[in-house]
């Protein structure tokens, strides 16, 4: 049998539209693994992008003060600084 199958679920790795020859036996498991997938990815919990913008956020300002992009690396503790060069006269 030929048909085109139409992509429901991204994830589901029936990416885009297939037209293949499948029997009936394994057109039908395909068909089960992605309602599984589409099952799985609806049981989800979702978080409305304000609150996880928010909670960002708030994580930034709590963690502001330990980040050593905002507020530098004293030399004295930076293992990357340039090394001083000794030499005897």
């Amino acid at each position: 049998k030929s048909f085109i199958l139409f992509n429901l679920a991204p994830t589901s790795g029936l990416n885009g539209i297939c037209s293949h020859k499948m029997s009936g036996s394994s057109n039908l498991v395909a068909m089960k693994k992605v309602v599984q997938q589409l099952r799985f990815e609806a049981s989800i919990s979702r978080v409305k992008v304000s609150q996880a913008a928010a909670d960002l956020q708030q994580f930034c300002m709590q963690n502001a003060l330990q980040d050593p992009l905002l507020t530098g690396v004293s030399s004295s503790t930076n293992p990357f600084r340039p090394q001083k060069v000794c030499s005897f006269l």
